[in-house]
């Protein structure tokens, strides 16, 4: 399937506009899901051996250690799929408490000779009530094949005084639909929303969360929703550990690192395109990141590693740097649809109890 994908499906997409070809594979994918028996004969086909054992965090089981990054899904239409594709989870969104069409077009930059995107969509979506509607039409947490985190974000209209009061709105819509809930301070297209990170607007927010999360599971014991930050390539090392210090404060589940860049190294110092930028040219700052967070945690806060993965070689880098789970998003528009399942097999002796073959 790899190299069907790269010989024929890769240029039919790519010989269309960037965000016109995201928008077919949503579709395609959204269709596909709804097809119960088809999906679920993939399910088995790319499924990881019984004798694998389920990777066990924040409380949940992953069948295997790849994920899908939010930024494909925005609005929850085509995760039932995933698992079909080799998923172990799916994260949709990002989500705003208000619907919104995000930053003017063309938005959307593929530089193929370097396996990099960049971007400035800026959170379009259909807001959080909406995708709650969708939602819950679909499999809630304990019936689904893979978990579902859901990714927030602040609107981008909402002032930054009041932007823990826009996460709570999104978290009020959507908990009960999550897996797990990321909250992304970090994506570089929203104005002043990487300011979210500093020490003290982060604990205004993780405050006010963490507190509507306790009193939820206080009214519905067993209802508490993980909760997991997502921090931005871009901080210095004193940033990542005030960070880390405001984590430990409200005992946050984990941390997902990283989002997007604004650097712009090697090739990339002459692009002159806004946005964040994914994929191969992200691997070693990701891995640097992540490898600090476990070392100054002492492996002791649960981390899903996001950046640069385009095969097995660069997942594995991200979990001996200390990751528990890994995401992809950029490596699939350059491998295919079923990049997660060939990386989650390539990774499958890591989930081998010892002694089996």
């Amino acid at each position: 399937m790899g190299k069907f994908y790269e010989r024929v499906a890769r240029p039919w997409f790519f010989r269309m506009d960037s965000e016109h070809a995201h928008e077919v594979g949503v579709r395609m994918m959204s269709r596909f899901g709804s097809i119960a028996p088809a999906r679920r004969a993939l399910e088995a086909w790319n499924g990881m051996p019984r004798r694998v054992r389920p990777i066990e965090v924040f409380g949940l089981k992953f069948p295997n250690a790849v994920g899908l990054a939010a930024g494909f899904d925005k609005n929850g239409e085509a995760w039932p799929a995933a698992a079909a594709m080799g998923f172990g989870h799916v994260e949709i969104g990002t989500v705003t408490a208000l619907a919104q069409p995000g930053n003017p077009k063309p938005r959307v930059f593929r530089y193929p000779a370097h396996e990099a995107v960049i971007n400035r969509m800026g959170f379009n979506n259909e807001g959080a009530e909406a995708v709650a509607k969708r939602l819950a039409r679909l499999p809630r947490p304990g019936q689904r094949a893979i978990p579902l985190g859901i990714n927030l974000g602040k609107s981008k209209v909402t002032e930054l005084e009041r932007a823990a009061e826009d996460y709570l709105t999104s978290f009020s819509h959507l908990a009960d639909y999550a897996d797990y809930l990321a909250l992304n301070v970090s994506s570089p297209n929203t104005p002043n929303l990487r300011q979210l990170q500093d020490e003290s607007r982060l604990r205004e927010l993780l405050a006010t969360i963490t507190c509507a999360n306790r009193e939820r599971a206080e009214r519905k014991p067993g209802a508490r929703v993980p909760i997991l930050l997502k921090i931005a390539p871009d901080l210095t090392w004193g940033q990542i550990d005030a960070v880390l210090g405001v984590i430990a404060e409200y005992a946050l589940d984990g941390i997902i690192a990283t989002n997007t860049t604004l650097a712009r190294p090697g090739f990339f110092a002459t692009v002159d395109e806004a946005g964040g930028l994914s994929g191969a040219p992200l691997r070693r700052r990701s891995t640097e990141i992540v490898n600090f967070i476990s070392r100054a945690t002492h492996g002791r806060l649960p981390i899903i590693a996001v950046g640069g993965i385009m095969d097995a070689t660069a997942a594995a880098e991200k979990l001996d740097a200390g990751a528990t789970l890994v995401q992809i998003y950029t490596g699939m528009i350059y491998r295919g649809p079923f990049f997660a399942a060939q990386v989650a097999r390539g990774l499958a002796d890591r989930q081998r109890p010892p002694g089996t073959a």
